[in-house]
């Protein structure tokens, strides 16, 4: 997942504004963040640390980041461990001075690009893919960074959306296929520019949206402009359909699509492909409820609020181990027992991964005194991993990979259980704009299918080790 953030503009605070931008993106990651500025002067200057962005910044360190350009990132591992050298932004040397280089993505060919630096004599620094392309980028650089990054981009397979800040300049740089998302906008009165993951992260700033990033390009900011170019036009888009799905924050925009709105469609058509006869409808909240709120509306059961989430934990899926997933559940949610109670419960959920956070909150309803209980998931079957930037584990550990329906309903104790159709994914993202789509997706989780290659052999291996 991860967030990334490039600010540019005229007495702007940009390290302020970093801040809560990342703020806005904290749901994006929350192991680490950084934010780089340059200074009047042009000197860099910046600060990393582990932890939320409210953890690793305090007034005395962004009064201390001074400048009107900033880079910003909050990370979530999928390769590289939880440490702080992998925090970024990186710094990237280059002969006529250096670039801050913040990353959303993976890539599936690292083996392979870090044979090719070590050959020229590259000794690494941390463990992360974002350290491959920092260091092509200095490999490969001619004193022009478009046109180094144009020769670059094509070495990078897989996921990446970049934000780079050079001493004058921010950059953004999306992969052939739009993988991972990438959006412009503009502060107010014209004041400067914004890259951002999500658009959330622009309504904090006052800023305006102004379009996505497109696949295969690259954007060039300066302070009274903004200069675009395509380096492949050829790829399919893939957007992560999971971004609808569960990533994004609700009030984001995505491709001219609300993701609130897109949410609350999957929730009517769940009903209409898996009704249930109950008393209430409740969501998994955060991330359930507007799937909860559209399944409650198409089928005219009351909807109610069965369990309530302490929101200083983190989010359950995105914690980097099984033991932390497990005492992550029992700290983030406590049923209302006074809702539950001798009711038929539907409950709604925007994925299954492993089943043991759905198995412990069936269990958690029916102790709460729940006498039926209907899972209903607003997304298809996870049955692959993802080598794209999101921390889904190997497929032996994917319930649905090794199960059906029928058998994870057992296994979660619930009475019964529906998946949204990808069919039906496809739609609700359609609805929720205009009525037409006419994209393409990248959903390799639901069907195995990877637009921008995977990892093979020893890389693959390599991967699984990881995870």
């Amino acid at each position: 997942m991860c967030g990334i953030l490039g600010i540019i503009g005229q007495n702007c605070e940009a390290s302020k504004l970093a801040y809560f931008g990342l703020y806005a993106q904290q749901h994006r990651g929350q192991e680490s963040a950084g934010i780089a500025v340059v200074a009047e002067k042009g000197e860099i200057h910046y600060h990393k640390g582990m932890g939320l962005v409210s953890q690793v910044f305090n007034e005395n360190i962004i009064r201390g980041l001074p400048g009107n350009l900033a880079v910003g990132h909050v990370r979530y591992s999928t390769t590289g461990a939880s440490q702080i050298k992998n925090a970024q932004p990186v710094l990237v040397e280059l002969p006529d001075g250096a670039l801050l280089l913040a990353h959303n993505g993976n890539l599936v060919n690292t083996l392979e690009l870090r044979g090719e630096l070590e050959s020229a004599g590259v000794a690494w620094r941390m463990s992360s893919d974002t350290e491959i392309i920092g260091c092509l980028i200095a490999k490969y650089y001619n004193g022009d960074l478009a046109d180094t990054l144009v020769r670059v981009a094509p070495k990078l397979q897989g996921a990446f959306s970049l934000v780079l800040m050079t001493r004058d300049k921010i950059l953004g740089l999306r992969d052939p296929h739009g993988i991972r998302p990438l959006c412009l906008g503009q502060l107010p009165d014209k004041s400067g520019f914004v890259l951002a993951s999500e658009s959330c992260a622009l309504d904090i700033l006052g800023a305006k949206l102004l379009r996505e990033v497109d696949k295969g390009s690259l954007v060039i900011l300066e302070k009274d402009r903004v200069r675009s170019l395509v380096y492949d036009g050829t790829k399919p888009g893939a957007l992560c359909v999971f971004e609808y799905i569960y990533f994004a924050r609700p009030d984001s925009y995505i491709e001219g699509h609300n993701v609130y709105k897109v949410r609350e469609k999957m929730g009517k058509l769940l009903f209409q492909e898996h009704p249930a006869d109950a008393d209430i409808v409740i969501p998994v909240p955060d991330s359930g409820i507007p799937a909860a709120v559209g399944f409650a509306r198409a089928s005219g059961i009351p909807y109610e609020e069965g369990l309530i989430k302490n929101r200083y934990v983190g989010r359950t899926f995105i914690n980097p181990s099984q033991v932390m997933r497990e005492i992550g559940v029992r700290l983030k949610l406590n049923p209302l027992r006074e809702v539950l109670a001798g009711k038929r419960v539907v409950i709604l959920d925007d994925s299954i991964v492993r089943g043991t956070t759905s198995a412990k909150l069936v269990r958690l309803l029916r102790d709460s005194g729940a006498r039926e209980v209907h899972f209903r998931v607003s997304a298809p079957p996870s049955i692959s991993p993802c080598y794209y930037g999101i921390d889904t584990p190997v497929k032996s550990q994917l319930i649905a990979a090794n199960n059906s329906a029928a058998e994870i309903c057992r296994k979660l104790g619930a009475d019964t259980l529906g998946y949204l159709s990808i069919e039906a994914v496809h739609e609700a993202i359609a609805a929720s704009a205009d009525g037409s789509n006419g994209k393409c997706f990248c959903q390799g989780c639901f069907d195995g299918v990877y637009p921008a290659g995977i990892p093979s052999g020893e890389e693959l291996g390599l991967v699984y080790k990881e995870r």
